[in-house]
């Protein structure tokens, strides 16, 4: 099972359980309206300042895939060109690197 593509949907879930936790403590907690309201500011910005840094690391890992299947797109189209000229007997030949050595 690849884990790789359940990490987006489990994270999102773990985030949200979370913040639902933290809520349910600080609405349970006994604590005067502006002092809950203060925590609820401050568990809001910290919520938004993770989920902002998944969505960041979401989409650095994101243009780092799309890079790997451009570069193994790009190999796997030369392998297949060699192989076809090699089938064919068309392969350009390579040049003598031994050509002047003594």
């Amino acid at each position: 099972m690849n884990t790789e593509s359940n990490a987006g949907p489990l994270a999102l879930t773990f985030l949200a359980g979370a913040v639902l936790g933290a809520v349910a403590v600080a609405l349970a907690t006994p604590k005067t309206g502006p002092q809950l309201r203060r925590d609820l500011k401050a568990l809001a910005l910290r919520t938004k300042r993770r989920t902002g840094d998944l969505a960041e690391d979401a989409g650095a890992r994101w243009d780092e895939m799309k890079t790997r299947a451009r570069h193994a797109s790009a190999d796997l189209k030369r392998g297949l060109a060699d192989s076809v000229d090699d089938l064919r007997g068309t392969r350009p030949s390579q040049p003598d690197t031994h050509e002047g050595i003594v």
